[in-house]
C-alpha cells in the first residue's frame, strides 16, 4: 500500500485557505445573523417630565422622560439647564446619550449598521428668553457602548482611539432664535451651529436638532453625518468587521433640567 506524503508547503496553504473560508464564514455571520439596531433618535410624545431613572418607552430608543401628568415649567423657563443624567434608562435607550451610527458592509453592501452610545454625558443649555445662548456638552468616549464588546475594545485602538481621546464636545457658536418662548409640550425644529471637537481635531458644525419642554426638563435630540477624515479617523480593521463606510452619524438625545 502506498501512502502519499503531502509537502509542508501544501499542508501550509490548505491551512490558510481553511483558516480564510472560517474567516469569511465569521464575518458572514457577524455581519448579517445579528438583532436589529436600535432606531435612530427622536422625539417620542413625552407624558410627563420628571421620570426617575428606569422609566421610559422601552426599545423605542428615543422616548421622552414619562412619569405622570406634565407640569408647567415655572417662569418663562429663562436661566441654566443642565443635563439630568438620572432620567431614563440606558438600558432602552430612554436616557441621555451621545453615540455614532456607522454601516458595516460585506463585499461593497451594506450588511449591519453599528450603534454604539455612552449615557456619561455633561453640560448646560442657557435659555434667555427666546433665545438659547450657549450650550455645552461633553461627552465620555471611553464608555461607549454597542452590541459587540470586541467592537467597542477596537474603538480604543483604532479608528476614534478613546484611549487618546477620550472625549467629544459640543460648544454652540451662534445663539439661537427659538422665535418665541417654548409652550409646555410644543416641539420646535432649529440648528445649533457650534464648533464639534472629536479626536483630538474641532470643526464647525451645523446640527439639526429637535427640543421640546415637558413640565422641568427639556429634551434634545439630534443628528449630523461625519465624514472620518475630517476629523482624522482612520477607518477601523478587523478580521471580523469585512469593511466599513468612510463616514458615520454622530447622534444625541439629551434631558436638561432647569438648575
Amino acid at each position: 500500500m502506498t501512502t502519499t506524503r503531502r509537502s509542508p508547503l501544501v499542508l501550509s496553504l490548505a491551512a490558510l485557505a481553511i483558516l480564510g473560508v472560517l474567516a469569511a464564514a465569521g464575518g458572514f455571520a457577524y455581519l448579517f445573523l445579528r438583532n436589529a439596531p436600535p432606531p435612530a433618535v427622536g422625539l417620542a410624545t413625552p407624558s410627563g417630565s420628571s421620570a426617575p431613572a428606569g422609566t421610559g418607552s422601552a426599545g423605542t430608543g428615543s422616548a421622552a422622560p414619562s412619569s405622570g401628568p406634565a407640569t408647567a415649567a415655572p417662569g418663562t423657563g429663562a436661566g441654566t439647564w443642565t443635563i439630568d443624567t438620572a432620567i431614563g434608562s440606558f438600558t432602552d435607550f430612554s436616557s441621555s446619550f451621545v453615540g455614532y451610527r456607522v454601516d458595516e458592509t460585506f463585499t461593497g453592501n451594506r450588511a449591519n449598521t453599528a450603534v454604539g452610545r455612552t449615557p456619561a454625558v455633561s453640560g448646560t443649555l442657557v435659555l434667555d428668553g427666546s433665545t438659547i445662548t450657549s450650550v455645552d456638552v461633553n461627552g465620555d468616549l471611553t464608555q461607549l457602548k454597542s452590541d459587540d464588546d470586541r467592537r467597542d475594545g477596537q474603538l480604543q485602538r483604532q479608528a476614534i482611539e478613546t484611549s487618546r481621546f477620550p472625549t467629544a464636545t459640543f460648544k454652540l457658536t451662534t445663539p439661537i432664535d427659538l422665535g418665541k418662548v417654548p409652550a409646555d409640550g410644543q416641539t420646535i425644529d432649529a440648528s445649533a451651529t457650534g464648533e464639534l471637537t472629536l479626536h483630538g481635531v474641532t470643526k464647525p458644525v451645523t446640527l439639526p436638532i429637535k427640543a421640546r419642554l415637558a413640565g422641568d426638563v427639556v429634551t434634545v435630540t439630534g443628528a449630523t453625518e461625519i465624514v472620518f477624515a475630517d476629523y482624522g479617523i482612520e477607518q477601523p480593521s478587523s478580521f471580523i468587521v469585512l469593511s466599513i463606510e468612510d463616514h458615520g452619524t454622530m447622534e444625541l438625545q439629551l434631558h436638561f433640567r432647569r438648575g
